[in-house]
């Protein structure tokens, strides 16, 4: 029964979290209204925390790949989530002769599927408190619920929270999270 409660009591907040301040379908992100008829790059493209991804997602050649029909969940890591890494780490990764390593980093923050916030919480409680989370990238997160808030542990055992649950778009949707997800190296 506690599990139960801890599962609905952890929904709650990251539903009503992401929606507390609004009247509208989706939260604002960066101070954009986010819209659920726009594609992922169409709406981040508007978000001031996400410049950073945006600039990263275009140098990798993805923008194309994130405007088709998915549908995706894409952890979103913020400008803050990204200046957070080693100095000079964004500015190596932006540069031509890593666009690789770039699309390996961002591709390991998406995953195939449409998961709301609600059915993620599901699955980490389906599987005893750590859901293995496959990403298009290869790389496979774990997915777990700390004092109510969905947590996102990398390959290398960084965890990130989910700080904006349920961001809804055409082809997905979007959670914010606040590091950036790296895999094995």
């Amino acid at each position: 029964m506690k599990r139960i409660l801890a599962t609905a009591a952890a929904t709650a907040l990251l539903t009503g979290a992401a929606f507390a301040d609004h009247h509208m379908d989706n939260p604002m992100v960066g101070g954009a209204e986010m819209m659920a008829d726009k594609t992922i790059v169409e709406n981040a493209v508007n978000s001031a925390d996400h410049t950073t991804l945006v600039a990263a997602v275009q140098a990798a050649g993805l923008v194309e790949t994130l405007s088709s029909e998915g549908p995706f969940t894409v952890f979103a890591p913020t400008n803050d989530a990204f200046a957070a890494l080693p100095d000079g780490t964004v500015e190596t990764l932006l540069m031509e002769e890593n666009k690789d390593q770039l699309t390996k980093i961002l591709t390991c923050h998406v995953v195939a599927a449409d998961v709301m916030s609600e059915a993620l919480v599901g699955m980490i409680e389906a599987d005893g408190g750590v859901h293995d989370i496959p990403t298009v990238g290869g790389c496979t997160l774990k997915g777990s619920v700390s004092d109510g808030m969905v947590m996102i542990e990398d390959e290398q055992g960084n965890a990130a929270t989910v700080t904006i649950a349920d961001v809804k778009q055409s082809n997905g949707v979007i959670h914010v999270v606040d590091k950036v997800l790296l895999p094995a190296m």
